[in-house]
């Protein structure tokens, strides 16, 4: 297994440099506002955004200001985009920590998502990063059309798979996806190295979507039994939808009606786990998963052969091994 300690070790530095300048770009002079970003900043994630943006800048060129500029709109227009999906989730957790709206309730978590989303735009406006700002712009399209899609499609349940992958591709993919062109865009002016870069980050981000889906039907450290929360919140993952397809009508109709009637039943959402892994829903999806990764390092491997590209090559292994 690829340790981020050894992934991050090209980039370093440089990631040192950018949580200090981002946590710089963060403050505000109103007084709940600065409390609110501060608690954000205390419960950030592994830095994954930040390290797919500066190991695709490295692979490039020489990494400059402009590839902190696309590191802080990145991580400043996620950050926001998290707010927001917590109020309209209604989740009072993430990661581990109340939510915004747990704590400050939604009116102020949506004014929070919103001053983060507008700090985002000006990191870029104020440096004239309009290429960077394309980029993301799009990204943040994209994850908001498939965040309404997935609302739209979740009323039937019956969800196609090319209809899951679009979700996906969307919701989760696009993000990682402009990581990788604004990393590239940064130090270098190709726009074919960026498209191909965007590319290599959406095949990515489907693979590391996947493999959370399977996270539901493995069995978890402490109690030995799967999770089933996906189930429980009503979401069509790929292990599900691949035993509705093998699924006849009356199964199939005895299926969506656990996940939309029956969801907080610890009874039949065993009972559905243990189907999807009869079927062989859950081999279904990794394969698939494997099949997304190795399309990645295709592109990946196309690139020149250096410590980034070597880092890109185990963070991607890193996504889709990891154990959470």
């Amino acid at each position: 297994m690829n340790s981020l300690t050894n992934i991050k070790q090209p980039i370093e530095e440089q990631l040192g440099s950018f949580e200090k300048s981002f946590m710089a770009s963060m403050k505000s002079s109103v007084p709940l506002l600065d409390t609110v970003t501060r608690y954000i900043l205390k419960r950030k994630g592994k830095q994954m955004r930040p390290m797919f943006v500066f190991l695709s800048a490295g692979l490039h060129g020489l990494i400059n200001e402009s590839t902190y500029t696309a590191a802080s709109m990145i991580e400043l227009l996620h950050t926001a985009t998290l707010v927001h999906d917590d109020v309209v989730d209604d989740s009072n957790q993430r990661r581990g920590f109340f939510s915004i709206n747990a704590l400050w309730k939604n009116k102020i978590a949506v004014l929070v998502g919103d001053y983060l989303l507008s700090k985002g735009l000006l990191v870029a406006l104020e440096k004239d990063e309009f290429r960077l700002l394309k980029i993301v712009s799009d990204a943040v399209r994209e994850m908001s059309e498939g965040e309404l899609l997935q609302i739209e499609k979740a009323r039937k349940l019956d969800i196609e798979e090319t209809v899951y992958f679009e979700i996906i591709r969307k919701k989760t993919a696009s993000l990682i996806a402009s990581c990788c062109a604004c990393g590239a865009a940064s130090t270098t002016a190709d726009r074919d190295i960026q498209q191909a870069m965007w590319q290599f980050g959406e095949l990515v981000g489907t693979a590391f979507q996947i493999r959370d889906d399977l996270f539901d039907y493995q069995k978890h450290n402490k109690t030995g039994k799967p999770g089933g929360v996906d189930i429980r919140e009503q979401k069509m993952t790929l292990p599900l939808i691949y035993l509705l397809n093998q699924s006849g009508r009356a199964e199939k109709h005895h299926i969506i009606s656990t996940v939309k009637n029956h969801h907080n039943d610890p009874k039949r959402v065993a009972e559905l786990i243990s189907k999807v892994e009869a079927s062989g829903g859950m081999r279904y999806a990794h394969e698939k998963m494997l099949e997304y990764r190795g399309r990645a390092l295709e592109i990946l491997a196309g690139f020149p052969d250096n410590d980034f590209r070597k880092s890109l090559n185990q963070l991607v292994m890193f996504t889709t091994e990891r154990e959470r």
